[in-house]
């Protein structure tokens, strides 16, 4: 009699099927020319290229005690980028099907820009983070920083995050995609702010409480 199937093996299937499928739809696009698409598309593909290694840098870059995740937390994680295939989504379909023709230049060249910002500044605070706060990013208990991009705000992986998945509406001159996902994009990054910063008033105290009345928290003097 075969063993049965456990809520883990389960995800895990759950998501070998959806890359497979995945794979597939993209076979199937190649086969249909997209590939000269991107090729007549420089500034798309740029974004695109920069956003693979930038997830692939976030992924080396993390905590290495997260990477044994639990069943919980990588769900969670699967959950998390539905939304970013939303993005993905909605930004071309919204030019293609709602204003035709081809993005303004200036506009796909600021979408780059915007995104190339915000890798810069998630990927610099995570190397500060992992590589340069005391005690490293290993320690039960997460270190406090005050310096660097720290200084200025108290989560500069956020802020450039959300800058990256901004960058992608430019990319198609798409007003309502952006406006859509910067409106879910600051409920979603606000709920794990709030989470973060209880977390660490219950590790740091007053220290923490005393850094939070000094800086802002993703926009210098804003917000």
């Amino acid at each position: 009699m075969a063993a049965p199937i456990t809520g883990r093996d389960f995800t895990a299937r759950l998501a070998e099927l959806v890359i497979q499928l995945s794979a597939t739809v993209g076979a199937i696009a190649i086969g249909l020319g997209i590939s000269a698409y991107f090729g007549s598309h420089r500034r798309v593909s740029a974004y695109l290229a920069a956003y693979a290694a930038f997830r692939f840098a976030d992924l080396l870059l993390r905590d290495q005690l997260a990477l044994g995740v639990d069943r919980a937390r990588f769900v969670r994680r699967m959950l998390h980028e539905l939304p970013l295939l939303a993005l993905f989504f909605g930004a071309p379909f919204e030019r293609t099907f709602v204003y035709g023709g081809e993005t303004p230049r200036w506009l796909g060249t600021l979408g780059l820009i915007v995104e190339l910002a915000g890798i810069w500044l998630a990927l610099g605070a995570r190397i500060q983070r992992e590589y340069f706060s005391p005690g490293g990013n290993h320690d039960s208990q997460r270190a406090l920083i005050q310096n660097g991009l720290y200084r200025f705000i108290r989560h500069p992986i956020y802020t450039g995050e959300f800058l990256v998945m901004l960058g992608w509406p430019f990319e198609y001159g798409a007003p309502i995609t952006l406006l859509i996902a910067a409106a879910a994009g600051f409920v979603f990054i606000k709920q794990r702010i709030d989470r973060d910063e209880a977390d660490m008033i219950a590790e740091h105290g007053d220290a923490y409480v005393a850094y939070m009345h000094a800086t802002d928290r993703m926009i210098p003097n804003l917000w």
